[in-house]
């Protein structure tokens, strides 16, 4: 089937992102800057940084301001015998603030050692990275890869961020090394535990289909809601797979662009590398699930008070939804 085609065959009328990344991860753009180009395509948009919930309050107040749905997220860096699989943390409130960055406190120690590893290698190899100047680059102190590419690129060691990643700091190129990160269900579990709902990031991307299809009943025993079918990585092939294999394991489905900026010029926000096309009844079928998730995870005796709670964020803190 045609890119084309395929997107031509859904309803875009309407459309969200459920997977995107700023400044306070590996992106280009502040929270309030995806919130203003949202506005401008009328999108609604998640934001969903690499281990952090840091860029989600200036995100919020930015939806609020500007009248865009919004849905706060984090996306968890996780491994399943010995992959790394991430993990989306959809509708994370401020009250979970505090439980996601406990989860990832040792994720970020294990990250720093990685990174100045990394570093002390490149330095060694005669690329001369001043590690200071490359945690500046993001607004917590949190580099990763992308920061590190962005450095190679401003001191003239590469020509774009594509090449960094395709040559110094490709996987097995002997500089990169990765740090040890958590497991996915645990996380999952966790996440399940809080009242945030857990669904599992461009799966067909790092699995195969028998990979996959093994993985899922665990994931789904621990608390998994759902899966991304659409992404910017994947072929329209790639998405009907993904689609059947979320109706067979009755999950939900969820999409995004993985949105960076110039990061990654060629996906943008919205339609990914052209064609994703991702209807709103997708927003509203996982908003739907959360809000069950939401109060069935509350002690009986605290479940009014979660009712109300969720009636006042939904309609007035977090503008889930159109009004």
């Amino acid at each position: 089937m045609e890119k084309s085609k395929q997107h031509s065959e859904k309803d875009c009328s309407m459309r969200c992102d459920l997977h995107t990344h700023s400044v306070f991860s590996d992106g280009i753009y502040t929270p309030s800057e995806i919130i203003a180009e949202a506005k401008r395509l009328g999108l609604i948009v998640a934001l969903t940084d690499h281990n952090t919930a840091a860029g989600l309050p200036e995100f919020m107040d930015a939806a609020q301001k500007l009248g865009v749905t919004a849905v706060p997220g984090v996306e968890f860096s996780t491994e399943h015998k010995g992959k790394e699989l991430h993990l989306l943390g959809l509708f994370v409130l401020p009250e979970h603030y505090a439980a996601v960055e406990r989860m990832v406190k040792e994720q970020h120690v294990l990250k720093e050692i990685s990174n100045m590893e990394l570093v002390e290698r490149l330095n060694q190899a005669g690329y001369l990275i001043d590690y200071a100047k490359v945690k500046r680059r993001n607004p917590n102190g949190n580099a990763n890869r992308a920061h590190m590419a962005a450095e190679l690129l401003e001191q003239g060691y590469v020509t774009s961020i594509r090449e960094a990643f395709d040559t110094i700091l490709r996987d097995n190129g002997g500089f990169y090394v990765p740090p040890s990160r958590l497991q996915l269900i645990d996380v999952i579990k966790e996440l399940r535990y809080i009242g945030v709902l857990p669904v599992l990031a461009h799966p067909l991307q790092e699995l195969t289909e028998l990979e996959l299809r093994e993985l899922l009943p665990n994931a789904i025993a621990a608390g998994l809601a759902g899966m991304e079918t659409m992404h910017s990585s994947y072929t329209p092939e790639t998405v009907s797979l993904a689609e059947k294999i979320a109706t067979e394991f009755s999950l939900l489905s969820s999409g995004g662009s993985d949105f960076h900026g110039s990061v990654k010029p060629d996906i943008s926000l919205g339609t990914g590398k052209g064609w994703l096309c991702i209807p709103s009844k997708i927003y509203s079928n996982l908003l739907a699930a959360w809000k069950c998730r939401y109060l069935c995870s509350a002690p009986r005796d605290n479940a009014a008070q979660r009712l109300s709670l969720l009636s006042h964020r939904c309609s007035l803190e977090i503008p889930f939804e159109h009004r």
